[in-house]
């Protein structure tokens, strides 16, 4: 099976892509010239049927030896079948810069101790269904409104609405799976244009938080579920689809896709996950499938 290793400069690691992407083609005895997606930003080396005759993992590690410290991304996988009908993205720290129980807690003084457990969950130390509720039970008493304030402070990640728009245009389909909560998820999911959204929904009482999260709750098996779900639902098998996350209740779904990228992971996550993007935006995802740049849109 013929394979394609694709290098994706983050907004540093630009001008020392072509050089670079000459250098790994010698480096492992790729003839050709690097077929370039977008000039100096993302390029495919096609691998021979043996992947050069290292497996897929080994070529990213030699790769990657070779480019440490550029701020270059490394993805391989085979040359068929690259781009996907399904895409599952997490909200938070993934789709959006922010992780809003930590914007929630910061006019009341509590980001320090909401942060230090979402670091914790999202680094798989403690389970994450019980850190949610321990974040949660933090902000009993808030008055709703700092829900709206909280909401007027997302900021989009870089690439977002082009994966999503693009994807769409593509004919895929797009679902925003997320362990945060409806009312923040639900807006973003509707400005993107994601086709479902799925997230928990916070206990609201005389206006204000009563510190209980409704069941069920989002877990990352329910992140897992909903992708296979999805997929049987379109008739696809898990292997057209692609999914985005940062955080270890991403795992379960990024290990179901056809392509389950670690999008500027916590530590445990980058270990553990197949494919990463650690410079790139989020546009990394179509470069990935072989997306040029001139088919991107949004």
């Amino acid at each position: 099976m013929e394979m394609v290793l694709t290098l994706i400069a983050g907004l540093y690691g630009r001008a020392s892509l072509p050089h670079l992407a000459s250098t790994i083609a010698g480096a492992l005895g790729i003839g050709g010239e690097p077929i370039w997606l977008a000039a100096e930003e993302a390029c495919d080396l096609v691998l021979d049927a043996a992947g050069q005759g290292q497996a897929p993992g080994q070529v990213e590690q030699t790769v990657r030896a070779l480019i440490d410290g550029a701020g270059i991304d490394v993805l391989v996988q085979p040359a068929t079948g690259r781009r996907k009908r399904l895409l599952v993205a997490d909200l938070e720290a993934t789709i959006i810069e922010n992780e809003m129980l930590e914007e929630l807690a910061e006019p009341i003084g509590l980001r320090p101790q909401v942060a230090a457990i979402t670091r914790r969950a999202m680094n798989g130390e403690i389970d994450f269904a019980a850190a949610l509720e321990a974040r949660v039970a933090l902000l009993r008493g808030m008055e709703v409104r700092r829900l709206e304030d909280a909401a007027a402070r997302i900021r989009l990640t870089s690439g977002a609405r082009a994966l999503v728009t693009t994807m769409r245009r593509g004919g895929a389909a797009t679902a925003l799976v997320s362990g945060g909560f409806a009312i923040f998820a639900e807006p973003v999911a509707a400005e993107l244009g994601f086709d479902r959204v799925i997230a928990n929904r916070l206990e609201l009482a005389q206006g204000r938080i009563t510190g209980i999260v409704h069941a069920p709750i989002v877990t990352g098996d329910t992140k897992r579920e909903v992708l296979l779900a999805l997929a049987a639902e379109l008739g696809l098998a898990p292997a057209e689809t692609i999914a985005v996350g940062d955080g270890a209740n991403d795992l379960p779904m990024l290990t179901a896709a056809g392509i389950g990228v670690a999008f500027r992971s916590k530590p445990r996550v980058a270990e553990v996950a197949r494919w990463r993007l650690d410079h790139a935006d989020l546009r990394g995802l179509l470069y990935a499938q072989g997306y040029r740049k001139e088919e991107i849109v949004g």
